[in-house]
């Protein structure tokens, strides 16, 4: 039987590369973003999210939907599947790391051993419509 968690990303891209964010104690990469709380929209959850991870504001008006990907989630049963959804924005500020990440980086096709698999379809996605390297 499969089981859904489901979390909304940011996808943010510099020099043909993708922000990812790795939690303390974990070695896998992943798009930095979390779970709805209540009955929040996607943009308000990714807006509260991103702000907790990154310490940086999301502007409202810039958010857009990139995909939705779904992948066996990492460190979970067999079984279990996260569904991603992903969006653009711009935020104000420089993100850095807070709350649970411990680590920021700027992933190409060629860092695919570090992601999740989540954020490898991702990185493949990206990879695929030209927008990284």
């Amino acid at each position: 039987m499969t089981s859904f968690i489901d979390k909304l990303a940011l996808i943010t891209l510099k020099d043909h590369k993708v922000l990812a964010v790795r939690s303390y104690g974990k070695t896998l990469f992943y798009m930095p973003g979390g779970k709805r709380e209540n009955d929040e929209t996607d943009e308000a959850a990714l807006i509260r999210e991103i702000s907790e991870e990154l310490n940086v504001s999301i502007q409202p008006e810039s958010i857009r939907y990139a995909a939705t990907f779904e992948a066996q989630a990492d460190g979970k049963p067999a079984g279990t599947v996260v569904r991603l959804t992903c969006y653009f924005a711009d935020f104000d500020g420089n993100a850095t790391a807070a709350a649970e990440i411990e680590e920021l980086r700027y992933l190409s096709s060629a860092d695919l051993s570090v992601c999740s698999k989540a954020a490898e379809l991702v990185v493949n996605w990206l990879l695929s419509e030209d927008l990284i390297k």
